[in-house]
C-alpha cells in the first residue's frame, strides 16, 4: 500500500499559475502509474493527467497542454498554468500498484480560482 500527502493548493487568480505536490510512502518501488484527479462541487470525479513508470503521461482534453505532470521518486508534482473559474475543485492523488495490487488515494488539496 501507499501513502500520499498532497500540498499546494490555494486560491489563485484566473490566468495564474499553481503546482500541486504529492509525497508518496510506504511501497513506492511497487508504483505504477501516478495520477491526479479533480472533483469540482457537484460534478464527478475526474482525471486530470496520469505518469507511468516509463515517464509516459496521458492528460485529460480539458488540460489544453495548460497542465504538466512530473514525477521525481516519491513525489508527483503537477504544474498547473493559465487557471480558469472552471480549475476549481479538490484535486487528489492517485496511485497504483502491481504487486501487491493497489489503488490508493491523498486525502486531496483544495484548488480555488478567483475571476
Amino acid at each position: 500500500q501507499v501513502q500520499l500527502v498532497e500540498s499546494g493548493g490555494g486560491l489563485v487568480h484566473a490566468g495564474e499559475s499553481l503546482r500541486l505536490s504529492c509525497e508518496a510512502s510506504g511501497s513506492i518501488s511497487s508504483i505504477a502509474t501516478m495520477a491526479w484527479f479533480r472533483q469540482a462541487p457537484g460534478q464527478e470525479l475526474q482525471l486530470v493527467a496520469r505518469i507511468a513508470t516509463t515517464g509516459a503521461t496521458n492528460y485529460a482534453d480539458f488540460v489544453k497542454s495548460r497542465f504538466t505532470i512530473s514525477r521525481d521518486n516519491a513525489m508527483v508534482y503537477q504544474q498547473m498554468n493559465s487557471h480558469d473559474t472552471n480549475d476549481k475543485a479538490v484535486y487528489y492523488c492517485h496511485t497504483t500498484t502491481l504487486s501487491p495490487l493497489s489503488s490508493d488515494w491523498g486525502q486531496g488539496t483544495q484548488v480555488t480560482v478567483s475571476s
